[in-house]
């Protein structure tokens, strides 16, 4: 969740290093702080708050410094305060340290390091890794008491280090967190996300779980903890710092909402053979053969993908004939799952880091089962650990609050069933009315958000509303769960989400005048269904938003307020529903004056359990 951000090179450090922390802010932070080596010495600033507090605080010491290391932080280990935020020092203050993870074994070091003399200043558990490092430093080098120190440690990390004793010299190592090293010309960066990085370099290399990387005036080496030099490959990195600018937009979220026709169209890009009625895609032909064998597919992912991946279950199971389920990633190792030789593990993450999610695959891996990733960040975790994958292309999500990653997952789910289908006994004649309409989805997605006036007013009309209740049947289930979620990740709306039809099974109880309900009733197999659960709530003095399907006028009748939606498959109708939901979301917390792009207390990317 925390953001790390390192420097090595020739300009000013300082600048770099706010910019970075600047770019990561959409991960969510309580904290900031700075280490700069300056003339062979260290320079520790921090602050509570925003990075804006921190720049203030460092106004007017710019220096000389062009090594350094900075951090936001994310409450794990003591409350927000200037005293836990990173970097953290050790008892000389000569070392400074910032971390990502949690370090499982840090009450017995801390214990230990207490009868050896040490004084702790905060409550984290980074701290014991400064002074680890500095015991270590009695009797060895920097760079091989960092190796020592990693060796004692348990648990997850992403550490970057720097020292008074090595004023050229920054270390960094990844275990279960991530870190990727940025290459530029006569310099070098370090950061936890390659937003951070995106403008400033053009070649990254991501570290592997147990490797650490030296920088120095020669440039930088990747080593083994037991200091086996490995050869890594430098991948071109294809952001640009426009993607992630917000282009006009009051928030990058209602930007990211209206990218979607062309997120949506980039995942289709290159992947659909309309006259074949077949998707190809790149990234699973080398398990091609192994995928024709399976007979179950589980899906493991959180939050926002896990709704995804819940819309993707109706799709493979209809067009692709796999029996499927849906796990939430964070039970998934916990509950001893029955994977079988056949059985395919999907994981669905935007960073390709999210921690559950990845300790799923890890598990499945483990029981020696096929696994696939759909991830939207180049390089991540998950797309390397996986045995293949597809890119989502959607771009940098800077938003917390998940949209275009959203639907671009749902187009990624929508080949991966048209091209399983085909292998099996989907016909030619669905599959190319499939592709059409995927095709034709970009065009639709452009006129769903022309009603985002209307919506904007719905919003003003019902911002007061104390409690949202979100309706759907079958593919459009998991929208009424991902529409609850957007309105309680970023205007705090107590919501719930529900299948139409268990509305009768305990819910109804709370229909009243107070409760405002927001309803799927696009026409499609189940409509009559949900037109009757839609009669029921209004006989219960609740006031209906219905999402529909153009020219229906029977639902504009009935229902308190609609949207019409362009027609489309069944199967695709929760790409175009989703959109107004998140409008709506957004205008709400507009309405209620809250921070849209970072939530309180919410994190992009989740990597620690």
């Amino acid at each position: 969740m925390c953001g790390i951000v390192g420097y090595f090179g020739k300009r000013s450090a300082q600048e770099f290093l706010l910019e970075g922390l600047r770019r990561l802010e959409y991960r969510g932070y309580d904290s900031a702080g700075i280490a700069l080596v300056e003339k062979g010495k260290l320079r520790v600033t921090r602050s509570v708050g925003k990075v804006s507090v921190l720049e203030d605080r460092l106004s007017g010491k710019v220096g000389t410094s062009m090594i350094g290391i900075a951090h936001t932080r994310w409450a794990t280990h003591g409350k927000p305060s200037e005293k836990n935020a990173h970097p953290h020092t050790d008892c000389t203050k000569r070392v400074a340290v910032v971390h990502n993870g949690i370090i499982e074994n840090y009450r017995e070091l801390k214990e230990t390091l207490e009868q050896q003399g040490h004084v702790f200043r905060s409550e984290t558990d980074t701290e014991i890794i400064a002074h680890v490092l500095e015991e270590e430093m009695k009797t060895n080098t920097f760079e091989g008491a960092f190796a020592q120190t990693l060796k004692r440690l348990r648990g997850a990390y992403a550490i970057v280090a720097v020292s008074e004793s090595s004023p050229n010299v920054m270390l960094a190592a990844r275990l279960s967190s991530p870190l990727v090293l940025g290459i530029g010309e006569g310099e070098m960066f370090l950061a936890s996300d390659v937003s951070a990085l995106v403008g400033d370099v053009k070649r990254v290399v991501y570290l592997d779980d147990g490797e650490m990387v030296v920088l120095d005036v020669e440039g930088y080496v990747v080593k083994t903890l037991a200091n086996k030099r490995q050869k890594k490959e430098e991948v071109t990195l294809e952001w640009d710092r426009s993607k992630a600018e917000r282009g006009g937009f009051p928030h990058f979220m209602l930007k990211e909402i209206f990218e979607q026709p062309k997120s949506f169209a980039d995942a289709l890009r290159g992947r659909l053979i309309p006259e074949e009625g077949h998707a190809r895609l790149g990234g699973l032909k080398a398990i091609e053969k192994r995928l024709r064998t399976i007979d179950r597919i589980i899906i493991v992912s959180c939050g926002t993908s896990y709704h995804s991946g819940l819309v993707g279950e109706y799709m493979l199971e209809e067009y692709a004939g796999i029996p499927t389920e849906v796990e939430m990633a964070s039970e998934f190792r916990y509950r001893k799952p029955l994977l079988g030789k056949k059985t395919l593990v999907i994981a669905i993450s935007q960073s390709g880091e999210t921690a559950d999610t990845l300790a799923a695959i890890r598990e499945a891996k483990e029981k020696g089962v096929l696994t696939i990733g759909i991830v939207n960040v180049v390089g991540s975790s998950i797309s390397r650990e996986t045995d293949a994958g597809v890119y989502c292309h959607a771009g940098p999500e800077i938003s917390v609050a998940s949209t275009k990653a959203f639907t671009s997952q749902l187009a990624i789910l929508a080949l991966l069933s048209l091209y399983l289908g085909r292998q099996r006994g989907l016909s030619l004649v669905l599959g190319q009315r499939i592709a059409k309409e995927l095709l034709l989805l970009p065009q639709y997605m452009e006129r769903v958000l022309e009603h985002a006036p209307i919506i904007k007013k719905l919003a003003k009309k019902y911002a007061k509303q104390s409690h949202y209740l979100y309706l759907g049947r079958k593919y459009n289930y998991p929208n009424a769960l991902e529409g609850a979620l957007k309105i309680k990740e970023i205007a705090y709306v107590p919501a719930q989400g529900y299948p139409t039809g268990e509305m009768k099974h305990g819910p109804i109880a709370l229909i009243d005048s107070s409760v405002m309900a927001i309803m799927m009733v696009p026409r499609d197999s189940v409509y009559e269904k949900n037109m009757s659960g839609m009669q029921e709530i209004l006989a219960r003095g609740s006031r209906v938003i219905a999402i529909g399907t153009e020219g229906d006028t029977e639902l504009s009748q009935q229902a308190t307020d609609t949207l019409l939606l362009p027609k489309t498959l069944e199967m695709l109708s929760p790409i175009l529903s989703a959109i107004p939901l998140q409008l709506f979301a957004y205008y709400i917390a507009v309405e209620r004056g809250y921070d849209i792009d970072q939530p309180r207390n919410l994190a992009k990317s989740v990597t620690v359990e």
